[in-house]
Order: C-alpha cells, then sequence, then structure tokens
C-alpha cells in the first residue's frame, strides 16, 4: 500500500486568474485577426494587473476592457472578495516579438510549413480510472472545486469566495488500484461573518451530498467512507485571491496536466497561441493518449513529443501504452497515420479560433468535447487505434 496525491485550484486562485486574463488577451487578438501571434503573461497583484508579453497582429483589442471583463466574471468585484476591479490599476506592456523568431515559425506566409514556436518536449495522458480518462486523483480533487464554484455562482447565500484550493490522497495497493481515498483537503476563502467551524461542515456537506452521488465511478464514491476531511485547517480565511498572494500566468502547470502522474515538460498553455507547441503539440498528445486507452489497447498511455523551434516535424515522439507491467511503444504507427506538424495539429483542433478562455481554469484536459471547444478530447481515432491490436 503507498500513498499518492493530486490538488486542484478554483478559478479565484490567483494563478488562475492570470491566466484567465492571458487567454482572454489571446483569444481577443484571434478574434481581430486569426493570424495573431500571441505570448502574452500576467501577473496580478493587490490593486494592479500587469499584461506583458510579445503580440504581432493586424488588431489592437482594448486590454483594460479584458483584463476588467475577465476580474469581473471571476467575481473580484469587491475588496471582501480578494480584488476589486473598480479600484485597480492596469499596465499594458504587450510589444512586437522578435523578427528572426517570427521568421522561422511563420513559414506559412511563403507556400511552406509552419515552424514550431519554440523547442521542447511535451507530454499526454490517459488512464482507464475514470470516464473521462484522467488520473484518479486530480480527478477527485477537480470535482471538488467543480463542486464548490457552483455552490458560489448559483446560491446567492454562500458564504464561499472565488479563492479555494483541494488536495487528495488516495491511499492505493501494490498494483495501482485503489484501495480508498485517505485524505480530502479543502481550503477556501469565505465571507469574515462566518465562523470557521461553519465554513468545515458546509463544505464537507456539500462535497457529500452534490459531488458524491454524482460520480459515474461507483466504486470510488464507496472509497470516500474511509476518508479523512482536513477543511480550512489553518482556521478562517478571510482574505484571499490576487489581495493576499501574487499570481502569475503559467505557475499552475501541473494542475493544468494531469497532476503528480505525469511528467510535464515545463511549458505553459495560457495566453500561448497554438503556433507555440507548448500548447497545441500537449493537446495532440493528450488525444493520442486518450484514444489509445478508450480503444482498449492498455490501462494507461503517456506520449512524450519533442520539437525545434522553425521546424514543422517533431525531432522524436515515444507513445507508450501499458497494459499490466508490460508497455509498448506505438510511436512508429503514429507517425505513420497522425500527422504532428504545427499546422496539422492546428487544423485538426481549430486552434486558429479564439477558443481558449473556458481552457484556463477547469483543467485543459478531461473536458467534454463541445463544437470547436476541447477538440483533442474527441474519440475520433478509435478504430485507427484499434487496428493495431495484436
Amino acid at each position: 500500500m503507498y500513498l499518492w496525491t493530486s490538488e486542484f485550484v478554483s478559478k479565484g486562485h490567483p494563478d488562475k486568474v492570470a491566466d484567465q486574463i492571458a487567454d482572454a488577451v489571446l483569444d481577443a487578438y484571434l478574434e481581430g485577426d486569426l493570424q495573431s501571434r500571441v505570448a502574452c503573461e500576467v501577473t496580478i497583484t493587490k490593486d494592479f494587473v500587469l499584461v506583458t508579453g510579445e503580440v504581432h497582429s493586424q488588431c489592437s483589442p482594448d486590454i483594460d476592457h479584458i483584463v476588467k471583463a475577465t476580474l469581473r466574471r471571476i467575481g473580484y468585484d469587491s475588496q471582501e472578495a480578494g480584488f476589486n476591479v473598480h479600484q485597480c490599476e492596469i499596465l499594458n506592456k504587450l510589444h512586437e516579438p522578435s523578427r528572426e523568431i517570427r521568421a522561422a515559425v511563420a513559414k506559412d506566409g511563403n507556400g511552406g510549413d509552419l515552424g514550431a514556436g519554440d523547442q521542447g518536449m511535451m507530454f499526454g495522458f490517459a488512464s482507464a480510472e475514470t470516464h473521462c480518462h484522467m488520473p484518479l486523483a486530480i480527478y477527485l480533487a477537480r470535482e471538488i472545486i467543480h463542486v464548490l464554484e457552483a455552490d458560489r455562482e448559483t446560491n446567492s447565500e454562500t458564504p464561499l469566495l472565488p479563492d479555494a484550493k483541494s488536495q487528495v490522497t488516495l491511499a492505493l495497493r501494490d498494483d495501482g488500484t485503489l484501495d480508498h481515498v485517505q485524505t480530502v483537503l479543502v481550503s477556501t476563502c469565505h465571507r469574515n461573518r462566518y465562523p470557521v467551524q461553519q465554513i468545515q461542515d458546509y463544505v464537507k456537506a456539500l462535497i457529500l451530498h452534490k459531488m458524491l452521488p454524482h460520480l459515474p465511478e461507483r466504486e470510488v464514491a464507496d472509497a470516500f467512507g474511509r476518508a479523512q476531511f482536513i477543511i480550512n485547517p489553518a482556521g478562517a480565511w478571510t482574505l484571499g485571491g490576487p489581495s493576499a498572494d501574487t499570481g502569475l500566468s503559467g505557475r499552475k502547470i501541473v494542475v493544468d496536466n494531469y497532476g503528480a502522474d505525469c511528467p510535464i515538460g515545463g511549458g505553459s498553455f495560457s495566453g500561448k497561441d497554438a503556433s507555440k507547441v507548448d500548447r497545441s503539440a500537449a493537446y495532440a498528445a493528450r488525444h493520442i493518449a486518450r484514444n489509445l486507452v478508450a480503444a482498449g489497447l492498455g490501462q494507461r498511455s503517456q506520449v512524450q513529443v519533442a520539437y525545434a523551434i522553425g521546424l514543422a516535424e517533431p525531432v522524436s515522439l515515444r507513445v507508450l501504452v501499458q497494459n499490466g507491467p508490460q508497455a509498448r511503444d506505438y510511436g512508429k504507427q503514429i507517425l505513420e497515420c497522425v500527422p504532428l506538424t504545427p499546422r496539422a495539429i492546428i487544423q485538426r483542433f481549430h486552434l486558429d479560433r479564439p477558443i481558449f478562455s473556458p481552457t484556463a481554469t477547469g483543467g485543459h484536459f478531461g473536458r467534454e468535447p463541445e463544437g470547436e471547444y476541447f477538440g483533442w478530447e474527441k474519440l475520433d481515432l478509435l478504430n485507427l487505434c484499434r487496428s493495431w491490436r495484436d
């Protein structure tokens, strides 16, 4: 037996606030010019938002309006909430990117392929543990946050404020299967008129009555019966959000990916257009991994792909599918059948459209595809993957 832990954070967490602003800026540029190249970074702290990074575009969206609209949508419109959008300074320091880098990447204007926007390695992952093929620990941590956010957004009497974090520890058998849920940890900001004991009881009741009955995995819901609940262990938490903790885009990349269950390449997603393979290739790797597991080729799949700046084809690819103690590499089959150039990935998932804001909170993976959104979650390679069965 061993313990395994992953965490998740709410849309009101300062780092996630910064991610949401960065992706809102990206979408605004794409709405005005589908050929925009954007690498936006955001810092937010008490009464101040800094928007910086590199942009090449034929449009000039209103950055102040984008920032304020995003903050209002999250709920940061008062000092009690943890940030007051009506009393903050916004500094826009976006600037043009390097001409050499832009020329190396933007080969599509000369009839060539689109080069990768940077070097690096990206990972994709899938697991048969859950219906959405996400690792169980981060899946449960995410569902807890979803319940808290739904209550805050629909219940006018809620004591909860936007900033929150969850963490789930699983007790796993030596073969990696679930024995029970060991610990459920939640820290949530709340209105100051509520004592901490009331918050603890309120949050525990939300999880038990609003989340567990709706989990598709019944054995997982049953495993919660042995869980220890730790809620606001530091006591009252009435000042949160960017007023209490500076937020920075790209800092919650483990939360954005697969929690503790898969390596990450190190590159962040939010604020980057799809020519940056940090984002687009990570989506493609997830697409491959999920279809392999959904097709029944194994219990877990891990994909690593790497690129060189300015080159279209990946410099390496490994596609491991684990079925029990044995693993098989499907990299050769994938390279023969699934194009992995930046242009092909962009076309496959419609990544040249303003579709990125919804990804900035709630996780980039394990979401239901809808129209052009979250196309990398589609199970449209099942027949191809099943053809590779022995």
